[in-house]
């Protein structure tokens, strides 16, 4: 299906390209959300008539995303969550999770705006992307971990994940300290 891009879309075009597209793709994401329209002769006229009003309302709408971008690019976040020993998380952290962090933080991100490949599940420090617009995208850092502390931790540079390891030395020391203090009781 051939359409008019009424606004930049990733990988796709810029503002008043015609191009084709796949139906299903025309029909479920682009027309109904208003990024596109039917490439037929009366919506070529209509666009080339509020060409100038689109974009306007694209500098304006592109405006204000670098402007949330300055303060939000670069931020924190820090999500607790359940994990075990080796710091893999007992759920995972998917970008509604983030949206959420985000919007408690005073930014109001809508999880489509989240840049998730795949859902975190690790503990750690986690660079995320987020599409403020389609032409203004910035980074934030998601700080996942178990409690507050860790969090701190984490945000430091420190190692969440350390485990103690007894040597063996300390085992036979052990024992044979438990041997000793058991005395003559004990048949080697």
């Amino acid at each position: 299906m051939q359409v008019i891009l009424l606004e930049r879309v990733a990988k796709l075009g810029q503002m008043g390209e015609t191009v084709r597209v796949k139906d299903g793709f025309a029909r479920n994401f682009l027309l109904p959300q208003g990024k596109a329209l039917r490439a037929t002769k009366a919506n070529l006229a209509r666009f080339e008539e509020q060409r100038a009003q689109l974009e306007a309302r694209n500098l304006e709408r592109r405006g204000e995303a670098e402007k949330v971008g300055e303060t939000l690019n670069g931020q924190a976040f820090v999500l607790i969550r359940q994990a075990g020993e080796t710091g893999v998380l007992y759920g995972s952290v998917s970008s509604r999770d983030i949206a959420e962090a985000l919007t408690e933080g005073g930014f109001s991100v809508a999880r489509q705006q989240i840049g998730l490949d795949s859902p975190l599940k690790n503990l750690g420090l986690h660079e995320v992307a987020v599409h403020l617009h389609p032409e203004v995208e910035v980074s934030v850092t998601v700080n996942i971990a178990r409690s507050p502390e860790e969090a701190e931790r984490q945000a430091r540079g420190e190692d969440a994940i350390v485990r103690e390891e007894t040597s063996l030395d300390d085992l036979g020391l052990e024992v044979g300290a438990a041997l000793a203090d058991a005395g003559d009781d004990v048949e080697l």
